[in-house]
């Protein structure tokens, strides 16, 4: 091993002490460039004001204490349009739901509970976004996006149990089937089931999860309603990629029918008949054909007897079809895409149907001239929620799910009775256009 000569030798270490020297240099030039960015980057997001001057401007310009007291002391009926719901209803929710969003801290004043229930209420009623709100009632558009899921959640858990008081007893399920005999001459009918899709915004990270095959992203409400559009039972926040009977099939009512626990009345004759009959939901083509669910018949190739039945189920279970017409012509947020997460989705949802069983339960007639009606001939006047936008529908591609042979047995022995004196009605004839 060569040495080098001295000469070169301390030359070299030189340069080694130099490039050393630059190294820490760089070193600390780096370190004092991340400071002064740290620096910076704290200056740019030091807050200009804790609060928007504008928004400080809401006790004189903001649309709840200046339009909406204004309504309140001279225009009920444009209160009502404004929030879809009556003053003294109002005052209820303020009442009921106050204590549940009420806030309390020492660092600033907490919005009124009043401002945060009109908000939320004027969101279902027109599904405006959060920044449109923001700029009518002068709240910020990221704090009404914190309080309008927590004011949804609050008022679904107050009226739940009133709301939602699904029959249990033989009794009050009789009660149902009776109002549907009465009202649409189909006996032993304990409800009608059906699905609709709610657009949403794509969720992250969810693959084709919430896509439906009609092109949109989507929740699905499945809901059984009784005579009067009332909701009796409803499943919320299944992915839009579910077929209807999935989710029928997975859920708690599908395995109370199928058990026998649901508290149906045993089986009894129909009126003008002697053969004991069980009672039963009604739905489309999606759902199967089971002793406790009845469906149509296939739209191929009907006979006589069997349109006549398919008309009479269809006529029974319209009711399903206008609840959820009226509930989208009330509260528009379920017209619109909710930009919002699925859970928040699923609370906005479940608050709408919450108030509109409580106005079907206090005002039963109020919302009917929106339905569809009958006119002197039985034929069918389309509801005002028919000639405006409605909740995206989607059907279930190909054959409905497989029949049993008890099913097939029920259906075959209704089409008999709607065919023959005991259970016809003197117009169905004419409505499936077919004279005699």
């Amino acid at each position: 091993m060569q040495r080098l000569p001295a000469d070169n030798l301390g030359l070299a270490r030189l340069r080694l002490r130099v490039a050393t020297a630059r190294h820490r240099h760089n070193l600390v030039l780096a370190a004092l460039a991340a400071e002064e960015e740290r620096q910076a980057e704290q200056l740019r997001r030091r807050r200009r004001w804790w609060t928007r001057p504008w928004l400080l401007e809401r006790p004189i310009y903001g649309q709840y204490e200046r339009l909406m007291g204004e309504l309140r002391r001279g225009h009920r009926l444009d209160f009502k349009s404004f929030l879809r719901i009556e003053p003294d209803l109002f005052d209820e929710l303020l009442q009921r739901v106050g204590p549940s969003i009420q806030k309390s801290t020492n660092a600033r004043q907490p919005l009124p509970i009043g401002l945060k229930l009109a908000i939320t209420l004027r969101f279902l009623a027109t599904g405006n976004s959060y920044r449109s709100l923001a700029f009518a009632f002068r709240v910020a558009h990221n704090t009404i996006s914190l309080f309008v899921p927590e004011v949804c959640r609050a008022i679904t858990a107050e009226y739940r149990q009133e709301a939602f008081d699904t029959p249990s007893t033989p009794d009050q399920w009789r009660q149902v089937a009776k109002d549907f005999q009465t009202r649409w001459n189909f006996p032993h009918v304990c409800g009608a089931i059906d699905g609709k899709h709610v657009a949403i915004k794509k969720p992250r990270k969810s693959g084709s999860l919430y896509y439906n095959y009609k092109g949109f992203f989507s929740l699905v409400i499945l809901a059984v309603v009784d005579s009067n559009y009332k909701i009796l039972w409803a499943d919320v926040g299944a992915p839009g990629s579910d077929s209807d009977c999935g989710i029928f099939n997975r859920s708690n009512l599908q395995l109370s029918l199928s058990e026998g626990i649901i508290g149906f009345p045993d089986p009894e004759p129909i009126p003008n008949d002697d053969e004991d009959t069980g009672y039963f939901l009604i739905g489309d083509d999606a759902f199967p054909l089971r002793t406790f669910l009845l469906k149509p018949y296939s739209k191929r190739y009907l006979e006589v007897e069997e349109r006549v039945f398919n008309y009479r189920l269809s006529r029974a279970r319209r009711v399903v079809e206008n609840a959820f017409g009226v509930l989208a012509l009330r509260y528009r947020c379920l017209l619109t895409t909710l930009a919002v997460g699925t859970e928040t989705a699923t609370d906005i949802i479940e608050a709408c149907l919450t108030l509109h069983n409580i106005f079907r339960i206090r005002n039963p007639t109020l919302q009917n001239i929106g339905m569809d009606a009958e006119d002197d001939h039985y034929q069918l006047v389309p509801g005002a929620w028919r000639t405006d936008a409605v909740m995206q529908e989607v059907e279930d591609e190909g054959r409905g799910p497989r029949a049993t042979a008890d099913g097939k047995r029920l259906r075959a022995y209704f089409r008999e009775y709607f065919n023959c004196d005991a259970g016809s009605v003197p117009w169905q004839l004419r409505a499936v256009n077919f004279e005699q």
